[in-house]
């Protein structure tokens, strides 16, 4: 039997507010929560929902011959929590087809490694 395995890094960045030279020391609320809401629903509607749905259907109809990895950003997780948490439960649907392994990813999909092994180590 031939099996296919496929890996992806799902990652969604914290976009930042326009942070104003007055803001500095009075609010330290660096991010822009309503477009992090209006781009995590928009892609998990567009994407991560369908695609999702997508490879449950192909481990189904492949019994097991389909395989697929997923390393998963923890701001992606955090996203997903907040502003879509039917995406997390696609992905345990998905674990438990037995057919999906998840890797370890930094935390904030970052290149910590070249700083900081300590760092790395510790987003992992």
């Amino acid at each position: 039997m031939v099996s296919i395995s496929f890996y992806f890094q799902v990652h969604q960045p914290c976009r930042l507010r326009n942070y104003q030279i007055f803001d500095i020391g009075q609010n330290n609320h660096y991010f822009d929560d309503q477009k992090n809401r209006e781009v995590m629903q928009k892609v998990a509607k567009k994407c991560y929902l369908p695609m999702n749905a997508l490879l449950l259907d192909l481990i189904r109809e492949h019994q097991g011959a389909f395989k697929v990895s997923f390393s998963i950003s923890g701001t992606a997780i955090d996203q997903f929590k907040e502003y879509a948490p039917e995406v997390l439960e696609s992905f345990k649907a998905l674990a438990k087809t037995g057919c999906v392994e998840f890797l370890q990813e930094t935390y904030y999909h970052s290149l910590s490694y070249l700083y900081s092994k300590e760092e790395f180590k510790a987003q992992l």
